[in-house]
């Protein structure tokens, strides 16, 4: 039962790692929106972009304890891409959420990053930092 205790407590510090990047991700997209009159699908990929520099370093340092490729580079350019990915599903989200569902944009970015944070949570263990 070790190693389901070790994704366990990866989830929770993974969970943690992505309410800080969802704080600066939110405060981001919500304040260009509300303060610059920047178009919510300009300011949704800037505030997940900087949300997804977040997570990328906590990932490292705090979250997972192994890393499954020694080139950091690599390792870099694979999360990246599943944060890309991550990103194209948060815009179809909030797309979806805005423009047929007719939430309100902050109601579709959380409804966007609860489904985003499974995806990227799968993915990135799955794929960089387990053992193989």
């Amino acid at each position: 039962m070790k190693t389901f205790r070790n994704v366990a407590d990866e989830g929770l510090r993974y969970l943690a790692a992505s309410a800080l990047a969802l704080g600066i991700d939110f405060g981001v997209y919500s304040g260009l929106i509300r303060l610059a009159a920047v178009h919510y699908l300009v300011a949704a990929p800037i505030g997940f972009g900087l949300g997804l520099a977040t997570i990328y370093v906590l990932s490292v340092r705090w979250v997972f304890g192994q890393r499954r490729l020694a080139d950091a580079r690599a390792e870099f350019a694979l999360f990246a891409l599943i944060g890309l990915a991550g990103m194209a599903l948060n815009q179809l989200v909030v797309y979806a959420g805005v423009d047929r569902l007719a939430l309100s944009y902050e109601l579709a970015k959380l409804v966007s990053a609860a489904i985003v944070f499974g995806f990227n949570f799968i993915l990135r263990k799955s794929l960089l930092f387990t053992r193989y």
